[in-house]
């Protein structure tokens, strides 16, 4: 056997010591999630379980979690991976809004907000403007520990392992595709409406972004743009832009992580994200 060789030996069984044992921990937070009730500390256990994996697969294998890209990359990076999600969102649900497929300003989330933030006789616009800055800021640092729980498993470590073997266009369809699945059973069990609609509305979005995070991920050589990108994402979805939306007979189809808008912008800047790749070498 020649060293290239018995380095995809290696690797091949690192990648697939992380899926086991990935497959097995997520399990158990998918039952808590599924059967008993969907708290967020359930949630919460099923988003660090990418960490815990890679963690025990770098110690089965006689390798240092130190090795990992924990180093900050550069502001522009990080910048960009915060504020590529703002853009697809806010495109995907302006056009959702301009078209009405679906109503901007729900008056129950507002009141909700206006309740929350002790100002529920304050004009409609401060609430909104308030809660739309704490949510991007406060709610965004709050969330990075367990958003970090996620990608510092796929992005800080499955994408490199798979980078080893594959062309970094492989490398994003494998890696979004089992991001993707290991989403399904919360949705299958919670997402409501068409199942296999839901599915492939979700897997397509997965994908794009994973070609866009993978990108800066291995530009930067650090984790910390998807870190910053995954967490944008969640909480302009599903903090902001989807709460705010009135929801008329079509907006189900269009809107949220589970409509075909958010996945058909997104994926338009992973193409373009797919040829930066391609000229950069990556």
């Amino acid at each position: 056997m020649t060293a290239a060789q018995d380095d995809k030996r290696k690797t091949t069984i690192t990648l697939l010591a992380f899926l086991g044992i990935l497959g097995i921990f997520s399990a158990i937070a998918h039952y808590a999630i599924v059967a008993l009730v969907p708290t967020s500390l359930y949630v919460g256990t099923l988003m660090v379980m990418p960490t815990m994996a890679a963690f025990l697969t770098l110690k089965l294998r006689g390798r240092k979690i130190a090795d990992l890209p924990w180093r900050w990359g550069g502001h522009g990076a990080n910048w960009a991976g915060y504020l590529i999600p703002l853009l697809y969102v806010s495109i995907a649900y302006g056009i959702i809004w301009l078209s009405g497929l679906g109503g901007v300003g729900n008056p129950e989330t507002i009141s909700e907000w206006g309740q929350s933030l002790g100002l529920p006789e304050a004009p409609t616009f401060a609430v909104i403007c308030l809660m739309v800055v704490l949510m991007a800021v406060v709610q965004f640092i709050k969330s990075l520990g367990t958003i970090a729980g996620e990608e510092i498993g796929w992005r800080g470590f499955f994408v490199w392992e798979l980078r080893k073997l594959f062309s970094f266009n492989a490398t994003c369809l494998i890696s979004g595709s089992v991001w993707a699945v290991w989403h399904y059973p919360v949705i299958i069990a919670y997402g409501g409406g068409d199942t296999l609609f839901q599915l492939g509305c979700f897997t397509v979005m997965i994908i794009a972004m994973s070609v866009i995070m993978t990108y800066y991920t291995f530009k930067s050589r650090s984790v910390w743009p998807a870190i910053m990108f995954h967490g944008a994402h969640n909480i302009f979805i599903q903090k902001i832009y989807t709460p705010l939306t009135i929801e008329t007979p079509s907006t189900p189809l269009w809107a949220d992580e589970y409509g075909l808008m958010i996945p058909a912008v997104v994926s338009l800047i992973a193409a373009v994200y797919w040829q930066r790749a391609r000229k950069a070498g990556l």
